[in-house]
């Protein structure tokens, strides 16, 4: 059992907490992610490790409630605990293997679209830690969903926020802030790292291959097992197939096919919202 330390929401329908799992914690990277059950017969949950605390032994998840199975587990309160995690799971994040001069080499720029600034969150924080301040884009619909803009800030050089109603920041897509980046502030980037929703990452991927700018992409949205035995999360990576929880979570943004990918996405609602009607 794994209790919840503390329980916070932190926008609408979505939730953050820290959950004490010292063996987690003490093993964790950038990019890795865990396996949740509510209960004993419970459906097993892939989420991402938004934050981790050697010292202390809690892991920070974040929890957006989309469907039956993440309703229950934000139903969970303050001080009562999580049947199962298992984790960490999934490969870190590339970055996390280059040297130090590497590392100063490069200048990275992070975009985190909706729930994704929690899982950009350890990766910029870790990058921090190794002397290299990258910059982000937060984008949300408006101004009431962006989350981690103010935890980002002390590890970033800078933090863009961007919204789609302009409610907040830059009005406009996290591509339409890129762009601005890039071609009117004449910003200079080696890599992209793109965190969001699938549709978001296709086209953050179109427009860093236009500039010629590497590019990394999380699927661990597609993920349901994480263990690669169901399969659900096959992704076709530069013609060969791949299993975004153990090849994974990260691919290269270039060579996933992302039309495919969302075709599969699409394959699981229905599903979804017949286990949200029994919930009701």
């Amino acid at each position: 059992m794994y209790k919840i330390e503390t329980k916070k929401n932190i926008a609408e329908n979505i939730f953050r907490m820290d959950v004490v799992a010292p063996y987690i914690a003490k093993s964790a990277l950038p990019g890795q992610f865990v396996i949740v059950r509510t209960h004993e017969h419970g459906e097993r949950i892939p989420l991402t490790i938004c934050d981790f605390d050697k010292n202390k032994g809690i892991v920070t998840l974040v929890i957006q409630v989309l469907g039956a199975s993440s309703k229950k587990i934000c139903e969970i309160n303050q001080g009562e605990c999580i049947s199962d995690i298992t984790g960490p799971l999934g490969n870190p994040s590339e970055f996390i293997n280059f040297s130090d001069e590497q590392l100063n080499s490069k200048k990275f720029l992070f975009i985190a679209g909706g729930l994704g600034s929690a899982p950009v969150y350890p990766q910029v924080k870790w990058l921090s830690i190794h002397n290299v301040k990258p910059d982000v884009i937060i984008g949300a619909k408006t101004g009431n969903m962006m989350i981690f803009e103010n935890e980002m800030k002390p590890f970033a050089e800078n933090v863009f926020p961007a919204t789609d109603d302009g409610s907040y920041g830059f009005k406009g897509l996290v591509t339409d802030m890129l762009e601005d980046l890039i071609i009117n502030q004449k910003k200079k980037y080696d890599e992209i790292i793109a965190i969001g929703p699938m549709i978001m990452m296709k086209f953050v991927s179109l427009a860093t291959k236009k500039h010629g700018l590497k590019t990394t992409v999380s699927l661990n949205s597609i993920m349901v097992d994480g263990t690669g035995m169901c399969g659900a999360c096959r992704v076709n990576v530069g013609g060969k197939i791949k299993f975004t929880c153990v090849d994974g979570p990260e691919f290269d943004g270039h060579l996933v096919d992302f039309d495919e990918a969302l075709r599969r996405q699409i394959m699981y609602k229905n599903h979804e919202q017949q286990a949200n009607c029994k919930c009701m």
